[in-house]
């Protein structure tokens, strides 16, 4: 879909025609583009990872040598290519494409083959390429090596998939995976940082340093640091495997180009020429490298190799030269490939670095919006798979060395495919990755955080299924600091990340979510004419004198290259030059480039430059642009330099050029749907981006395909009659949430106290809010009966009395039967004994059967011995569930009263619920109350309102809108109407305000919270009650519940709260000496009977007599006999 038509066909308002359309819920001949958009960040850069980044990847995977013989053998990597997921050769099957629902189903991985082609030579002569297979890689739904890739609806369907399947996830082990989006540093782009703790890294250190992170093509990662030392010195660090390494800055320049260091000392003065301090600090740089003996560039070389060889597991015929130019490569400035590049940007970071630590420019905040991008899932994926290529190599070469010592090996391609084969594969690394999220890696990837990448894509509802793809964490490292400014909601983040949607509690302000119009840059095809280009437009070249002095130029950097310099008086024209080859598409210039003049503002602000932008994996946004009248994408720190107008009358001329496509462009999807979020008190907005993902709808159509864990589904969900109209841009009509509901404020009976609220009973009996909770049981009967013998299938024997008539003649249970506790619910049969086992259902809740599979294995030879069975348990509203409205108003229904009872209109509606009116001065959600306006006149008159945030305002006010509407059907002007009272038939006092407000039903509810415990497990060492739902344990009585029972003076209550009911044991003691533990029951003599009565003896004190009967906590002997063991007495002072 085109960026610059997607948000010109928006909904000019809600509308309920489609509803009544003869061609509902008949299928689209193509899928709807807006749903289809909220996951093309994520399949995009899957894409990309297993086209061109692999090609890139592979070609950048270094060749792995070794010695054999006395020859030098070399491996290399050609090429790779990941296949559709397909049936493996040699299996029973009509089909040979493998699709995502079977996966689901068999509760299997859905993955492609990895093939890769890998060079061989001896001596550096060819030998050979060998195909080799590394395994299976999961592959991502709907992207293109998907067997879903390009179906229409109707395919979609036919293969049990959505008509509106987005994809963007994994299957592993049959679960629906997403790889988490996560914030990284802007790529390639110096930031300026003071970090105190960076004193602490040796003497000389000061708090002053240039950070940047280094990317490379293929999205191999690496940080890299200038820090500042209080002599004036720079010393260069970076990170080599996991390691952290310093060069004081002299080498580094003078290892990658051959200058005289007159040349080095006049690049790095560049717009200071005149400041004798920094002047001085660059000669003493020099000067550290002569006294080395280092003149020539060969001899810096050298003495970096001689240092760093060791750290680098390299073939000893590696000169030392060889092995320094390899720590350039990997280590500094790995996004350039030519040292010379390298050697100007490093000039540029150190001239930033001194005029940061001399306060002339300020600190860049790491936290800003602007100086962050976002890792993808491609880029994750193919990160890793690049890493895991490596180890395979590396794995080769060890299989290589162990198969050597015992026999020789051929060096024959046949020879080497048998070692190949003992590598180690990449399927198991990436399943492990997608089922936990956490990534083991020796590297580490340049990644703060090595847990929590990916999570479970639940379709609990669509709404909650749509933001695992929106959602952007800030990492996990960040989630246990203590201070709060990583949470910040900075100004920078307008229009990229919403305002609202972010959870409270925990992971507040580091779980964002993007705005609806936000998009990330998946590949920008950086095209080489645009530096040619730059000097067309007036750029003066890196190595060439601009006309004005450099400290009146800007220098103009692509991407993290030092193009060249432009004077400061041209740099604008220069500017908006690009910006409108950008907007027009002219000269090759990508659409989402994104240019940023860094304007020179005579006091300490951001460091003045040019930086243009090609790169993937930013944020970018659409906005209007006002000169040209067409739509442009502005990136992060673009933004910060232009003026973004958001209604027509603040456009300022002169300074105004850009407008927002809509005032609501800066909200989530999920916060869009909330009606009138203007007029309520924001928390109350976060709060219902929350609950609007915890609600029962109707998340899918192919409930019958799906085995998840669990589903809800609502039985009767409706259209709401008031939303904005961004719910009709994303077709949610097709997944409702909720049911449109008659609502009283009104304070009643007292059961609607503290947010609870009454239910006409009539309605609960017509089906307000029933539902039902699907579960699904994979049963396995190899890995249920761990023998080892193949002789276990599913089955009954034919007069079995145990059957009764609930179990068919294969042993599994009728579709659409009833069960109930203790239930016969499976059974299967020893085909050798042909014994039969009878499995009974265990839970508490009767259940009813809605259907059976019958699963194989990979290779379509499995006996009947794998079934998932699906059941659903009815789940109506009972008291003591959870409902909210749409503006995070939740309540409990505290009582379904009956109608009869329940107070009326004069026309004798009867309202559905009562909600107490003491819920809204403090919350001020007036957006519900205009919500219950709007309801009511839309029933009225038949139509569906646009309940769009602000398109009301102080001048045109929604009250006198829907109020005249009121009007104008007969009803009052204020919403309110008299009412007569159920039980007396009294008419009120009061005028009780009613309307329709749609009501969501939230998935928590009292039958899966409630807890009740008489008798049952203990603890095998204190004996005391275990805790714990699922195995009908108890509660936990803590020290406050004991000081609360103190409070009250109820000491029998607490005595059998924390003795009777928990380990009560009777002990015996001796009152002589004080033990628990030496009281034992004498030894009968052999002729003594079975009955006679034998005594407790103190072994201390060889007498019965003393010996007494106490009652104590089983907990306090077990802790007696644990002092014992270590040599402490304890002695009971009995009275």
């Amino acid at each position: 879909m085109d960026s610059a038509s997607k948000w010109k066909n928006l909904p000019a308002a809600p509308c309920l025609k489609h509803l009544t359309d003869s061609g509902f819920g008949s299928v689209p001949a193509e899928q709807h583009a807006a749903v289809q958009e909220l996951t093309r960040a994520h399949i995009e850069s899957f894409d990309h990872a297993v086209t061109n980044g692999l090609c890139r990847a592979v070609q950048a995977i270094s060749p792995l040598e070794m010695m054999y013989k006395n020859d030098r053998l070399t491996f290399t990597f050609v090429d790779a290519a990941v296949h559709s997921p397909a049936v493996p050769k040699g299996s029973i099957c009509k089909e040979t494409k493998v699709f995502p629902a079977e996966c689901r189903g068999r509760k299997s991985t859905y993955r492609g083959k990895i093939m890769a082609d890998i060079s061989w030579s001896v001596n550096g002569i060819p030998k050979g390429i060998i195909k080799q297979s590394l395994g299976y890689l999961p592959i991502m739904v709907k992207s293109k090596l998907c067997n879903l890739h390009r179906l229409s609806p109707e395919g979609l369907i036919e293969h049990h998939e959505e008509a509106e399947e987005m994809g963007g996830y994994f299957i592993i082990n049959g679960i629906e995976k997403v790889i988490r989006m996560l914030i990284m540093p802007r790529r390639n782009f110096p930031i300026a940082l003071a970090r105190p703790k960076w004193k602490s890294r040796g003497q000389g250190y000061t708090q002053y340093g240039v950070s940047m992170r280094c990317v490379r093509d293929e999205h191999t990662a690496i940080n890299m640091n200038l820090h500042y030392l209080d002599n004036g010195t720079v010393n260069v660090n970076f990170i080599y495997n996991k390691e952290l390494f310093f060069i004081p800055l002299g080498f580094a320049l003078k290892a990658l180009v051959d200058f005289t260091d007159y040349q080095i000392y006049q690049e790095l003065i560049k717009g200071r020429e005149d400041n004798s301090f920094f002047r001085n600090c660059v000669t003493e740089m020099l000067r550290m490298v002569m006294e080395e003996g280092c003149i020539t560039k060969k001899q810096v070389l050298n003495y970096l190799g001689e240092r760093f060889r060791v750290k680098m597991n390299l073939p000893e015929w590696s000169t030392n030269e060889e092995c320094a130019e390899i720590l350039l490569d990997r280590c500094v400035c790995i996004h350039l490939k030519f040292n010379s590049e390298k050697f100007y940007l490093l000039c540029l970071m150190t001239r930033k670095l001194f005029a940061f630590a001399k306060e002339e420019c300020m600190e860049e905040n790491p936290d800003s919006l602007m100086c962050q991008e976002v890792l993808t899932p491609g880029q994750l994926y193919l990160m890793f798979l690049k890493e895991r290529m490596e180890v395979w190599l590396v794995s080769v070469k060890i299989a290589m060395e162990k198969k050597m010592q015992k026999t020789d090996v051929p060096l024959t391609s046949e020879g080497l495919i048998k070692v190949f084969n003992m590598g180690m594969e990449v399927t198991r690394a990436f399943e492990y990755l997608l089922a936990t999220g956490n990534l083991r890696s020796k590297t580490g990837l340049g990644m703060l955080q090595d847990s929590g990448l990916c999570v479970v894509a639940d379709k609990l509802n669509f709404i909650r299924y749509l933001s695992h793809f929106r959602c952007i964490h800030r990492g996990a490292a960040f989630a246990k600091m203590r201070t709060t400014t990583v949470r910040r909601l900075l100004p920078e983040s307008w229009g990229f990340l919403c305002p609202v949607h972010t959870p409270d509690g925990e992971p507040c302000g580091l779980m964002n979510h993007m705005s609806a119009t936000c998009e990330i840059v998946s590949e920008c095809l950086v095209s080489p004419t645009i530096a040619a280009l730059l000097c067309s437009l007036g750029v003066t070249p890196v190595d060439a004198t601009p006309c004005q002095p450099y400290s009146e130029s800007y220098p103009v950097v692509l991407d993290g290259n030092m193009i060249g310099w432009v004077e400061r008086h041209f740099a604008p024209a220069v500017a908006s030059a690009l910006r409108k080859f950008k907007v027009l598409k002219e000269k090759k210039i990508p659409p989402a480039t994104e240019i940023v003049l860094v304007p020179m503002t005579g006091k300490a602000s951001i460091y003045p430059g040019l930086l243009i932008f090609t790169t993937p994996c930013r944020m970018v946004r659409p906005v209007q642009n006002l000169l040209l009248g067409k739509e442009e994408l502005i990136g992060t720190f673009e933004q910060l330099f232009i003026d973004v107008a958001i209604t027509p009358d603040e456009i300022a001329p002169g300074v105004t050029s850009h407008q927002e496509l809509f005032p609501h462009s800066m909200l989530s999807v999920v916060a869009n749907f909330i009606p009138f979020s203007d007029h309520n008190q924001s928390p109350r907005n976060m709060y219902q981006c929350q609950m609007g993902k915890q609600t029962m709808g109707f998340p899918l159509y192919t409930y019958l395909d799906r085995s998840d864990n669990k589903l809800y589904r609502l039985q009767t969900p409706q259209s709401p009659l008031v939303r904005p109209y961004m719910y009709d841009y994303y077709n949610m009509d097709n997944y409702p949430i909720g049911t449109n509901a008659v609502v009283a404020v009104i304070s009643y009976t007292g059961y609607d106290m503290e947010d609870a609220m009454i239910v006409n009973k009539a309605s609960w009996e017509r089906g307000f809010a029933h539902g039902s909770v699907y579960k699904t049981e994979l049963i396995d009967l190899d890995e249920k009966i761990r023998k080892g013998d193949d002789c276990m299938v599913f089955g009954v024997k034919p007069n079995d009395p145990r059957k009764t008539d609930k179990l068919d003649d294969d042993g599994l249970p009728y579709i659409g039967a009833v069960i109930n506790y203790g239930d016969p619910y499976y059974s299967y049969l020893n085909l050798n004994s042909g014994e039969c086992f009878i499995v009974y259902y265990k839970s508490k809740e009767s259940c009813v059967v809605d259907s059976i599979k019958v699963c194989s294995n990979e290779s379509g030879t499995g006996k009947f011995k794998r079934v998932c069975i699906t059941t659903r348990v009815p789940r109506n509203p009972t008291i003591g569930d959870k409902f909210a409205s749409r503006h995070g108003q939740k309540g409990i229904l505290s009582r379904l009263w009956p109608t009869e009872d329940m107070p009326f209109t004069e026309s004798g509606m009867v309202p559905d619920i009562l909600f107490n009116p003491h819920g809204f001065p403090s919350r001020m959600t007036i957006g519900m109350l205009i919500e219950s306006m709007a309801g009511k006149s839309a029933a009225l008159h038949g139509l569906s309102h646009d309940a769009t945030p602000f398109t009301f305002n102080e001048d045109n006010s929604a009250l006198d809108y829907f109020g005249e509407m009121m009007k104008a059907a007969g009803y009052n002007f204020y919403g309110t109407e008299r009412m007569y009272s159920g039980i007396s038939g009294v008419e009120l006092e009061a005028d009780i305000f009613i309307g329709i407000v749609y009501y969501q039903r939230l998935r928590h509810m009292v039958s899966d919270k409630f807890q009740v415990r008489t008798t049952g497990a203990r603890d095998k060492v204190t004996n005391q009650p275990v805790g714990g739902r699922n195995i009908q344990g108890g509660i936990r009585f803590g020290e406050m519940e004991r000081d609360a029972l103190l409070a009250h003076g109820t000491s029998f209550l607490l005595h059998d709260r924390l003795f009777n009911c928990s380990d009560r044991s009777v002990a015996h003691v001796c009152i002589e000496c004080g033990s628990l533990l030496s009281p034992l029951l004498e030894k009968p003599p052999p002729h003594w009977s079975a009955t006679r009565h034998r005594k407790y003896i103190c072994t201390l004190c060889k007498k019965s007599e003393s010996v007494e009967v106490v009652s104590v906590p089983y907990v306090f002997r077990y802790f007696v006999a644990e002092l014992a063991a270590m040599n402490i007495k304890v002695k009971l002072d009995v009275k």
